[in-house]
């Protein structure tokens, strides 16, 4: 129906309302119960292919569609159907073969089908040991899990604890460390555990093991037994202490490679090599230097070895990137360093063994494992961060000949196939002079360098496997100088030369000294031990100066053996010394020659003022006479002046003076300064013809030398010039600009004005000087030369309006008045009264005086 004024009077249909909530949860209900039924109906024999064979919820199903997941791995297949059912799980599988996926899966479906919501709290909690591995794992968790709308968050160390605490108590997913986990549960208010639906395991064998037992017992504790738990890991544990502590109930073991011929992955090529402790930095540097257009790990038993690889290598450039992680290093360092990594495409990695287990790293070409392993699962897990899935992949192992057998039997009971190799000797690089250079050098590298050696050496005595590690066989001192140190620093667990303990050998010792004054007290009697104690304690009550203290000390000159060896302290006896070594301890000639034969040695004046040859060097056996050119030989008799040789200004006393020599055409060397004799000179022609001839070469030298300079001078004129006009040009065009904007407000004024600057100057380009001063005005004329009058002309008119002045493209409404006038700052009047400023004169000017009155007026203004 049609109003009055034309429009429809038809209401507007409202919108169709939301589907009932009811019937919204009873359809979510029932396709939870379908996805149940589904599940409780899969047949164990059946093994699935893809992703879409299982009974998935629609939100996990699009969150792996959207993250390429398609296919199923062999754990995945075996893994996810068993897990969809409920009950416990042992997953065993090689490296890089998708366990990640096949936890991930089971804990989404399991919290959809509860209907898990955050009021719920906490439903599932996945642990690993290392943070860099949790990291993954959230990122993995965050890409299928993404239509879900569960809330998961990562607890890992070094982040703030107080931020985590405050968001920790809303989180239906955790990916943690042990630690991290146990302190929040220990600490936070809001943290409940009673809820929890499923827990996980990754890298299993490592989380139970002693390093973490502690940790994970007091965590399993806070966790309720009615929980479905997940264990997973490429070397599972079955031990039945270990499932006890779990609290397992009836698990399932699944390993899909159990019955495999090696425990490594098919395409992962492995090789040993047989080294020496002191020559594996050698040829871990020759390995590096031969591989640059690759990706590899490196790995080191404790992190001091890692910073010290890192800081020498770093110093030599080998030509590749080089970057290190260790567990010393902060949580954003870390990550960063794995971020890098795994996006160059030619680098290396010294690590410890925190990117050992589950870290996934792309396109990782090579893993060196430069110290042996703790056992064969180690070894599995580092050479799995390279031949992920179905790529291909290589590792090379370092053994000392003392490991070599005790560690191939390990590997080969965990069937491992591995293959020895040789080291080409031209693949070796000797760095031990550069890392002695840089020890030297450089303290911090030094330091470095020390805390290795101890760090390789205790971790190599607290190993358990003494089949493998025997501390005793290696050659330490050699490993010392190969990363650049004088000599093996002294450690506590670390036997001596007569296979006793340092500590047994230091307590002996003490024990002879005590038994050797106790003899003495006693011979000297009751009465002079009372005399010695009294003189004791007076001398220690009394006050000594630093000097006194100084003086005081003994041994200043005893070093250790290998500082000894630095010094050539070894090797030269004086003569006169006796074999018995009691004897030439105390017993030690420091000097051989007495005044006279010193003074013969050096070829001066004898005592007697007798002038006396050079002495003969064979006649002083420990001393040394070195010819340096000079009048006076040096002698080196002792240590003090053995130092002169390093003190270049001493020297000098007995060099020579230099001669400057050059070289002619032949190559012959000549003085610089050559006078020719007479008889060459007049081989050469009459007198005054070499005078000439002299005078006329240098007079053409000159004329050539002339020439070029006025050219040169003559292109600086012309270069000068044209700046200029080109400066003058710039500044006339800018005077005319003005000149035209002003003209508008006062044209007849501007007619008859004259300016100073542009390219009116005086003198410039043989312009008439005179010109601009005739230009000026006279007094009572106008700019034409007529007569004007101080009134509006002759017959009274009044002036003619002023145009309006138009708004320029740079000035705004704020510069123009409300009549259209241009506003006008007093600096801007100022300015423009300068630049049009008129100077009136009573009549031109005829002579020089006149001209120079007018310029000082000018000068003047």
């Amino acid at each position: 129906m049609a109003t009055p004024n034309g429009k429809s009077s038809t209401r507007r249909q409202p919108r169709p309302q939301k589907a009932d909530r009811k019937l919204k949860r009873k359809r979510e209900v029932e396709s939870i119960e379908a996805l149940q039924k589904a599940v409780d109906e899969l047949d164990p024999k059946t093994i699935p292919e893809q992703f879409t064979e299982l009974p998935l919820s629609k939100p996990t199903a699009a969150g792996l569609r959207d993250s390429h997941f398609v296919s199923l791995t062999d754990i995945q297949a075996r893994a996810i159907p068993t897990a969809l059912r409920g009950p416990d799980i042992l997953g065993a599988a090689k490296t890089g073969s998708g366990k990640t996926l096949a936890f991930i899966v089971p804990v989404l479906e399991k919290l959809y089908r509860a209907r898990w919501t955050e009021l719920d709290g906490l439903g599932a909690l996945i642990v690993s040991p290392t943070r860099e591995l949790s990291a993954q794992i959230f990122e993995e968790l965050r890409k299928v899990g993404r239509h879900h709308g569960f809330s998961a968050g990562l607890v890992i160390g070094g982040k703030s604890l107080q931020e985590e605490a405050e968001r920790v108590g809303r989180m239906n997913i955790l990916v943690c460390t042990p630690g991290r986990m146990l302190q929040h549960l220990d600490q936070t208010a809001t943290m409940d555990v009673n809820n929890l639906q499923i827990l996980v395991l990754d890298e299993a064998d490592r989380i139970l093991d002693m390093g973490f037992k502690a940790a994970v017992d007091a965590l399993v504790e806070h966790l309720p037994q009615s929980r479905q738990t997940l264990l997973f890991s490429a070397t599972q544990t079955r031990k039945v202490s270990d499932l006890a502590r779990l609290s397992l109930q009836s698990p399932e073991y699944i390993a899909v490679h159990e019955a495999a011929a090696a425990a490594t992955p098919s395409q992962l090529q492995q090789h040993y090599v047989v080294t020496p402790l002191s020559e594996k930095l050698d040829t871990l540097y020759g390995f590096i230097r031969s591989n640059l257009k690759s990706k590899m790990i490196v790995f080191f038993s404790s992190g001091k070895q890692v910073r010290f690889a890192y800081e020498a290598f770093r110093q030599m450039q080998p030509g590749i990137s080089l970057l290190h992680l260790h567990g010393r290093q902060k949580q954003v360092a870390r990550l960063e360093i794995l971020r890098r990594f795994a996006a160059a495409k030619h680098a290396c990695l010294f690590a410890t063994d925190v990117v050992a287990r589950g870290v996934d790293i792309p396109m990782v070409d090579w893993v060196v494992q430069v110290d042996c392993p703790e056992d064969a699962d180690t070894y599995i897990h580092r050479s799995g961060r390279t031949a992920r899935y179905e790529s291909a992949g290589k590792a090379i192992l370092f053994l000392d000949p003392s490991e070599e057998a005790g560690m191939i039997k390990r590997l080969e009971q965990k069937k491992v196939p591995i293959k020895k190799v040789n080291v080409r000797e031209t693949k070796k690089q000797n760095i031990q002079d550069q890392l002695q250079n840089m020890c030297f050098q450089q303290y911090d590298v030094k330091y470095l360098a020390q805390k290795a050696f101890i760090s390789y050496t205790r971790s190599v005595h607290l190993q358990k496997d003494k089949d493998v590690f025997k501390l005793d066989e290696l050659d330490l001192d050699g490993f010392a100088k190969s990363l650049g140190l004088a000599g093996a620093p002294q450690i506590k667990f670390r036997k001596g030369d007569k296979g006793e303990d340092v500590k047994t050998i230091k307590n002996r010792s003490r024990a002879m000294l005590s038994s050797g004054s106790e003899d003495e007290e006693a011979s000297d009697g009751e009465g002079g031990l009372k005399t010695r104690d009294k003189s004791k304690d007076k001398k220690k009550n009394e006050v000594r100066t630093k000097a006194q203290r100084m003086f005081e000390r003994t041994n200043q000159d005893v070093l250790t053996k290998h500082y000894q060896n630095l010094i050539g302290e070894e090797g030269n006896e004086a003569p006169g010394t006796t074999d018995n070594a009691d004897e030439a301890d105390f017993f030690a000639a420091k000097r051989v020659m007495d005044d006279d034969a010193l003074t013969q040695a050096a070829g001066l004046r004898g005592p007697k003022g007798s002038q006396s040859a050079a002495a003969d060097p064979s006649n002083f056996t420990t001393a040394k006479v070195l010819h340096l050119g000079g009048e006076r030989d040096l002698v080196i008799d002792s240590k003090r002046r053995e130092k002169l040789l390093k003190s270049k200004k001493q020297l000098l006393k007995f060099q020579g003076t230099g001669t400057k020599m050059v070289f002619d055409d032949d190559g012959n060397a000549q003085p610089l300064y050559q006078l020719r004799d007479e008889a060459h000179f007049r081989e050469q022609g009459a007198p005054e013809a070499q005078r000439q001839q002299f005078v006329q070469a240098e007079a053409d030298r000159v004329r050539t030398a002339d020439v070029e300079d006025k050219a040169l001078a003559k292109a600086k004129r012309r270069e000068k010039k044209l700046k200029r006009k080109a400066r003058e040009r710039g500044e006339a065009a800018e005077s005319d600009g003005e000149a035209d904007g002003d003209r508008g407000e006062d044209e007849d004024d501007m007619d008859g004005g004259a300016y100073i600057g542009g390219s009116g100057q005086f003198g410039d380009d043989g312009d008439d000087g005179l010109a601009l001063l005739r230009s000026l005005p006279m007094a009572g004329e106008n700019g034409d030369g007529s007569a004007y009058d101080n009134g509006y002309g002759s017959e009274g008119d009044a002036p003619a309006p002023a145009k309006k002045k138009q708004k320029k493209w740079f000035q705004n409404d704020s510069d123009v008045d409300s009549d259209g006038q241009q506003r006008t700052t007093k600096k801007a009047k100022t300015s423009k009264k300068d630049k049009h400023k008129v100077f009136e004169m009573d009549a031109m000017p005829d002579n020089l005086e006149d001209l120079e009155a007018l310029a000082t007026g000018l000068l003047d203004d």
